[in-house]
């Protein structure tokens, strides 16, 4: 089973967003407010998805972020280790189990 962190559920709701939005720029804070999400974490989040070439950011009146790519070709997994980082495999994922 994968777990999520909040980050990058977060980051993935973003793309949603920004899916659904098309070339439409949309705010860190536009996409905070509809999913009730902290501004900071959601405008810290989009920085990463920039840095990794996910979303563009787009400055001025009109400004914000859109997908830098078409939408069905980004992966969860790349959003998640644009958030997080790599994945590691592990051989148990039980607390009480020893490894």
């Amino acid at each position: 089973m994968l777990k999520l962190t909040k980050k990058a559920d977060y980051g993935l709701i973003a793309l949603h967003h920004l899916a659904d939005a098309g070339q439409v720029a949309v705010s860190a804070n536009d996409i905070a407010d509809a999913y009730h999400v902290p501004h900071e974490a959601m405008a810290k989040i989009l920085q990463k998805l920039a840095k990794a070439g996910l979303v563009h950011s787009r400055h001025g009146i009109n400004g914000g972020y859109v997908l830098a790519r078409d939408a069905r070709r980004i992966s969860a997994l790349d959003v998640i280790v644009a958030i997080d980082g790599p994945l590691l495999i592990t051989s148990c994922s039980h607390e009480k189990m020893q490894c």
